[in-house]
């Protein structure tokens, strides 16, 4: 359940709060963070840490509360664009505040992921991602789609210059193109069904 559930109690034993350390990949830097508001929201972030891995793209993970460590939260998005960071993804649930704060005090893209709780089927998580005010913007997936901001992170670095951009570019081309595959070999298999169901 995320942090911005008014339902939890924290639980020092489930939630690292303002104690988490983050947690980079292995080599160079990290140029794309994936923070969330509690660690219970892993397992509907980590296909975005999971899409990021597969194309090569070195990253963080993070523990970043809105609500329960807010002075941290602020300084952490102020020093984001300074410490080499590129991208952002942020998940939240609930009132699912750490998005739109983050991208209040960074000049680095903020793509928002809604985080499903018990209540609500993650609605009240997603509109309180996507309603940001004029000038404050949050690029916002589907309910639970964190594998889409790994992916739309992939997209923005790729968008640049240099030979990670181009390399970026060839690797979503050939993820493309293996999307497209599935979705043909899916195709085939129906047809053969169809088939065999209309001779039998």
């Amino acid at each position: 359940m995320s942090h911005d559930d008014p339902t939890a109690d924290p639980d020092p034993t489930t939630d690292p709060g303002a104690g988490a350390g983050a947690v980079p990949s292995q080599g160079p830097p990290p140029v794309v963070a994936v923070v969330m508001g509690s660690d219970s929201d892993w397992p509907v972030m980590s296909p975005a840490s999971d899409a990021l891995t597969e194309l090569g793209i070195a990253h963080e993970v993070d523990v970043v509360s809105a609500h329960r460590m807010p002075h941290d939260m602020l300084a952490w998005g102020a020093e984001a664009a300074g410490r080499g960071l590129r991208v952002v993804v942020a998940g939240a649930g609930g009132a699912a505040h750490l998005p739109g704060m983050l991208a209040a005090v960074t000049e680095l893209p903020v793509i928002g992921v809604p985080v499903p709780l018990a209540h609500l089927d993650g609605m009240d998580s997603l509109l309180s991602i996507v309603q940001m005010p004029a000038g404050v913007p949050v690029a916002t997936v589907g309910v639970g789609a964190a594998r889409n901001a790994g992916l739309l992170a992939a997209r923005v670095l790729a968008a640049g210059e240099g030979e990670e951009a181009a390399r970026l570019r060839q690797a979503l081309q050939e993820h493309a193109a293996a999307l497209r595959e599935v979705a043909a070999a899916k195709g085939r298999r129906l047809r053969e069904q169809v088939a065999e169901a209309r001779r039998s």
